[in-house]
């Protein structure tokens, strides 16, 4: 079988690397491109912990195929911060202590910065159904809903302000 060359964009990037036909956007990720933000808890789409967005789209990328990448765009956990800067959920997720052992995080980062670009102002019911395909075994929720809360409430005065 052989491999496929595969163009795309990664977060803002021009970016290129070979894949098996039947090789996981999340392997691809990982393996060929040194991004392992995003992280295999399931391999079934169950969990959240491999999300990413595919144009715009929240995906589990261990359900789509890396060639499904030719020629579109692909935001993962590693372009959320600008350089050193935390995104507001980010530093969130760290002032609020919404996390523990940190598996789970970087998809429930990508999805919860996914609900703010889509809704700047939810309330806890939205970002809990919003947040709900994504599973953590450590922190019981309470604490990443706030965070997420905290995180549109400062990037709405932030907009407000400039």
């Amino acid at each position: 079988m052989s491999r496929m060359a595969i163009s795309t964009t990664v977060n803002g990037d021009p970016a290129e690397f070979l894949c098996d036909p039947g090789e996981s956007l999340l392997d691809a990720l990982r393996s060929s491109l040194g991004l392992t933000g995003a992280k295999e808890g399931c391999g079934s789409g169950d969990c959240g912990a491999c999300t990413v967005m595919l144009d715009g789209q929240m995906v589990c990328s261990c359900l789509v195929l890396a060639a499904e990448a030719e020629g579109r765009t692909i935001a993962t956990i590693e372009g959320v911060a600008e350089g050193s800067v935390l995104h507001p959920v980010q530093d969130k997720f760290l002032e609020f202590g919404a996390l523990q052992c940190g598996f789970c995080t970087p998809g429930f980062i990508v999805a919860a910065k996914a609900l703010l670009d889509h809704n700047p102002d939810p309330d806890e019911s939205e970002i809990r159904y919003w947040l709900a395909g994504n599973l953590c075994r450590c922190t019981g929720y309470d604490k990443i809903v706030r965070a997420v809360q905290a995180a549109a409430a400062q990037m709405r005065q932030e907009g407000a302000t400039a």
